[in-house]
């Protein structure tokens, strides 16, 4: 392994990495593997894992450093131990590039034709086991890179966003294939598929959405992290969310969406505090008469007298009663929860600011209606869930026509994450061609439309409210009803391809 290679290896991670936001140069991904695939060429197996390791650092520092911004800042841990946490996860996530730099490796070895469909299957396969994996971290997925590029990314509703991915490396190994051995066949099949996929694209985005429309409201309070528990500052926090929800019901509203935990108080509490702030949100909304979805953090007192606590979003009805209460199902690790905690007892103090939750296990959709007396069925996900494919399309598949997402990104800071974050809405919209709504404390705020348009954004760490008035789905998604199928389908073709017999005796890239 010379240092040319691992040169090589390090441009392919920062070209991908380029493409993403906040560069968001969509263009360097269709061609940014190049590198690394040009580096693999006569290595063995070890050494195409270190390689592939050093492309996935890179590509992972690239898109999520701003971990340490949130473990330093928010977490309050120093900022060298924070960036050596950062540095772990990014080391973590380099072990799926390693790991597909080496199979891809030996597979080629064993069979070198294949190389044009194994390259798009094992990323595919691995894009899908990063998202399970201790519990998952599905950010970065490749084909997150191409939100703005609508034409390639309609075929989600087929395959979710990991078809994406899948064309993207294929042109890629394509484009390998050409330079290395001058061959063109490989770029005809990808030419090919890209094809179909613009072909497709094009055609769903002339085809018109349902009929029947409900108008939202998103309120982004920017309330400052530190000051968001403080109870000196309680009343300004509720007051600023009310008289920017005030400025918005002038647009009339079918409904208003405040932010996750955006109540400074436990909504529902039976604190003599809690129970009067509650009681004060519920007379804001009946003399409103616009029902109102929000998150805030809850509790329930167990009969073993254990405290549980839950993030969780209210939907209350124009009356001020309580319509419906979703509890989040993904919790985030180490910030709402520690993961195997009587093994890691020591990590417990890094979440005590944050809070220590219970999941929720049920999918729910509730009823909002409109002025009109019609019904829209809507459900909300709760920050991290909205990057969870499989999770969203199952709230669609029980009923939602609307998708809202309620989230506190002040965690970020003004980080890339912001923009990342927001753009992976725009797959969940047209995996399962329902609009989503999206109230952010600190930005981005927002609205995508089911083919993916970004309809309405907000700037980051600024108050603000936006109304716009969207289109529910109607009709459920290939990929809303079998969900990932494809994925699926690309590991097997992966395990086939490595259980096969070679066709000849096990040789290095060429």
């Amino acid at each position: 392994m010379t240092l040319r290679n691992s040169a090589l290896a390090a441009l392919s991670g920062i070209l991908l990495a380029a493409a993403f936001p906040t560069f968001d140069i969509s263009l360097l991904a269709w061609f940014g593997l190049v590198p690394l695939f040009v580096a693999l060429k006569d290595q063995t197996t070890k050494n195409g894992f270190w390689l592939g390791g050093i492309a996935g650092l890179f590509y992972f520092a690239g898109t999520v450093h701003w971990v340490t911004n949130s473990v330093h800042f928010y977490g309050g841990v120093p900022l060298v131990p924070a960036s050596l946490v950062t540095l772990l996860l990014c080391s973590f996530l380099a072990l799926f590039i390693a790991l597909f730099a080496a199979v891809l490796v030996h597979q080629k070895g064993r069979h070198p034709g294949l190389f044009i469909i194994a390259a798009p299957a094992i990323w595919t396969s691995l894009e899908l086991a990063r998202t399970y994996v201790f519990s998952g971290f599905p950010w970065s997925l490749l084909g997150y890179s191409q939100y703005r590029f609508l034409p390639v990314i309609q075929m989600a509703d087929l395959t979710g966003v990991y078809g994406v991915s899948f064309v993207i490396v294929l042109v890629n190994a394509a484009l390998a294939e050409a330079v290395l051995d001058r061959k063109k066949y490989p770029v005809l099949v990808a030419a090919c598929v890209l094809a179909l996929a613009l072909g497709y694209g094009y055609l769903k985005l002339r085809t018109p959405e349902g009929l029947g429309t409900i108008r939202i409201s998103v309120i982004q309070g920017n309330i400052e992290q530190d000051k968001k528990w403080d109870p000196a500052f309680q009343a300004q926090t509720l007051g600023t969310y009310k008289r920017l929800t005030r400025e918005a019901l002038a647009q009339r509203p079918d409904l208003v969406i405040w932010p996750e935990t955006a109540t400074p108080f436990y909504f529902t509490g039976v604190a003599p505090a809690d129970q009067v702030l509650t009681e004060d949100l519920k007379t804001f909304v009946r003399q409103n008469k616009v029902p109102l979805l929000f998150g805030s953090p809850t509790y329930e007192v167990q009969p073993n007298r254990r405290i549980v606590g839950r993030n969780s979003a209210f939907l209350l009805s124009e009356d001020g009663q309580t319509e419906a209460v979703y509890h989040k199902i993904h919790l985030v690790p180490f910030g709402e929860y520690v993961p195997l905690k009587s093994v890691l007892f020591f990590v417990d103090k890094m979440v005590q600011a944050i809070g220590d939750f219970q999941a929720g296990d049920e999918y729910t959709v509730m009823t909002v209606r409109d002025r009109n007396g019609s019904g829209t069925r809507l459900s909300t996900v709760i920050c991290y869930e909205i990057i969870f494919p499989d999770l969203v399309r199952r709230f669609v598949d029980k009923g939602a026509s609307v998708i809202t997402t309620v989230t506190n990104d002040a965690w970020f800071g003004t980080t890339a994450a912001p923009y990342q974050h927001f753009s992976m809405a725009v797959f969940r919209a047209i995996e399962n061609r329902v609009p989503v709504a999206r109230a952010a404390n600190t930005g981005i705020s927002g609205f995508v439309d089911s083919q993916g348009n970004i309809l309405a954004a907000s700037g980051i760490f600024r108050e603000a409210h936006l109304t716009q008035t969207i289109t529910p789905g109607t009709n459920k998604t290939f990929y809303t009803r079998f969900g990932d199928l494809f994925s699926y389908a690309c590991v097997v073709v992966s395990l086939i391809m490595l259980a096969g017999r070679p066709r000849k005796t096990s040789q290095p890239v060429s």
